[in-house]
């Protein structure tokens, strides 16, 4: 092997090199802020399922508006949110997203829905221009995201749904389950989707001997109060609310929308680095490998040339043993010969 072929190879190894430094702390980054991500889905969990529960009594004495709550039987103006991230480097992660996504809107588009597309993230914007789909609104999707980013979103689809430009709010994003467990799934914002079968039962009919009165703070201008007209402090019971459930409900379905949002945007958030962790825990070990085979041609080519280098000055020497072999021979006779001639 000439030397320039192992300078290249040298060159190659210590580039090789630098690009697993750079992976193995892109893996080391992203565990980091997939457990402060895990620590932030937990603390926002409870105002969801405070708001889920809340709808649950107002909408169960049968008195919720049909267009808040429910699931539209024949939509025809749909909202679509897409969420993914700013970054790459993260495996299939915001592939699978939006491959999702434009299935979805395929899919509606041929059964006559027409779609408004809002995305949180940048790689959303670059892939649905590519396939001359509009984006209405777009958004970027922080490491962090907060609620005030998620209120940002939310407004720009409740306000078409209050007014009655929009009869569907469909979210496309990553459910996590557990470090292990990652899905994409279609969810629906607005309406409000009906609670499972398990959570209505928890909710026992109405019921004369008690009543609560229940007040939702700041809805009032009053600090919010709980009267319970039970000795032990149970939900069960009759129901009355301040405002009325109309009232009620015109209030608290763009909340839950908010919270419903930023539940997606953390987790999806902690989606995105657990696929990045394992995206350049993979890198990694393909750069350890690649370093291993790189290193083995190198010592076989050395090894060949120095084979050869051998080879050649070995036959070196052998050429000049027989060029000197024949200048030591015994020199002819000439005056003998031209004698015997």
């Amino acid at each position: 092997m000439a030397g320039g072929q192992e300078r290249i190879l040298r060159t190659r190894i210590r580039s090789v090199e630098s690009t697993k430094k750079i992976t193995r702390a892109m893996e080391l980054i992203a565990a980091s802020r997939m457990s402060r991500a895990q620590a932030r889905i937990a603390g926002a969990r409870p105002y969801l399922h405070g708001m889920e529960r809340v709808l649950l009594d107002v909408a169960s004495d049968g008195t919720a508006p049909e267009r808040l709550i429910g699931v539209p039987e024949s939509p025809a103006r749909v909202a679509l949110v897409a969420i993914v991230s700013d970054r790459g480097l993260c495996g299939g992660y915001n592939a699978f997203v939006l491959r999702t996504a434009e299935r979805l809107m395929a899919t509606g588009e041929s059964a006559g829905r027409s779609y408004t597309l809002t995305t949180a993230g940048k790689k959303a914007v670059g892939y649905f221009r590519f396939r001359d789909r509009e984006i209405a609104h777009r958004f970027p999707m922080p490491d962090a995201p907060s609620y005030e980013h998620a209120r940002e979103i939310a407004a720009t689809v409740v306000a078409g749904f209050v007014s009655g430009e929009l009869d569907l709010v469909q979210l496309v994003s990553t459910r996590f389950v557990s470090a292990g467990i990652q899905t994409v799934t279609t969810r629906q914002i607005l309406p409000v989707p009906p609670l499972p079968a398990d959570a209505r039962a928890a909710v026992p009919p109405p019921r004369k001997d008690t009543q609560t009165v229940q007040r939702v703070d700041g809805l009032d201008g009053a600090p919010g109060a709980s009267i319970d007209g039970d000795a032990g402090g149970s939900r069960g019971g009759y129901f009355e609310f301040e405002p009325p459930p109309e009232d009620l409900l015109a209030l608290l379905v763009p909340r839950y929308a908010e919270a419903a949002l930023y539940a997606a945007l953390l987790e999806a958030s902690a989606s995105e680095q657990i696929a990045r962790q394992r995206a350049m825990s993979a890198a990694t070990e393909n750069a350890e490998e690649l370093i291993k085979n790189l290193r083995r041609i190198m010592n076989r080519a050395r090894q060949d040339t120095i084979t050869s280098e051998i080879m050649e000055i070995v036959g070196g020497a052998e050429a000049l043993r027989q060029s000197s072999g024949r200048e030591t021979a015994k020199p002819l006779d000439y005056e003998a010969e031209e004698l015997s001639v």
